[in-house]
C-alpha cells in the first residue's frame, strides 16, 4: 500500500508556487480577502525600545518591537518616528528600525502616545 500523499491543511502559511499564504483562508497573502488577518495586531503588547549594533557592521540602530497595531498602522508610526528623529529607518517583520541611538526620544514619544513602552537591553 503506498503512503498517503501530503495534502496541505488550513494551517499552511507558505507555498513555493505562490509564496506567503493567509493562515485563515489559505489564499495568497496579497489576494487575501478575510478581514481577520489584516486587522489583527502584530505585536504582543509589550513595547520594547532597544539599541542594537550586532550584525550591522558596528552601526547603531534603535528598534521598537511588540507594538499592538496592524501592519498599516505600524508603517505609518514608523514613518512618523523616523521624521521625529530626522533619520532613516525601516519596518521589518513587525519591528521598527531607526538609524542611530534615539532610545530616550522614542521611549518618551511612545509613552506620550499611550503605549506601555519599556527600555530593553543593556
Amino acid at each position: 500500500m503506498p503512503p498517503p500523499k501530503h495534502v496541505p491543511g488550513p494551517r499552511t502559511v507558505y507555498s513555493t508556487g505562490v509564496g506567503r499564504l493567509c493562515p485563515d483562508c489559505g489564499q495568497a497573502k496579497n489576494q487575501c480577502r478575510c478581514r481577520g488577518s489584516q486587522d489583527r495586531p502584530m505585536g504582543d503588547g509589550k513595547v520594547r525600545v532597544r539599541r542594537e549594533t550586532k550584525g550591522r557592521k558596528g552601526k547603531t540602530v534603535t528598534t521598537v518591537s511588540g507594538l499592538p497595531v496592524t501592519e498599516a498602522e505600524l508603517k505609518d508610526l514608523g514613518k512618523e518616528l523616523k521624521q521625529l528623529c530626522g533619520t532613516g529607518g525601516a519596518v521589518k517583520d513587525g519591528v521598527i528600525e531607526i538609524q542611530g541611538d534615539h532610545c530616550d526620544k522614542l521611549l518618551q514619544t511612545l509613552i506620550e502616545r499611550g503605549y506601555p513602552a519599556k527600555r530593553a537591553g543593556g
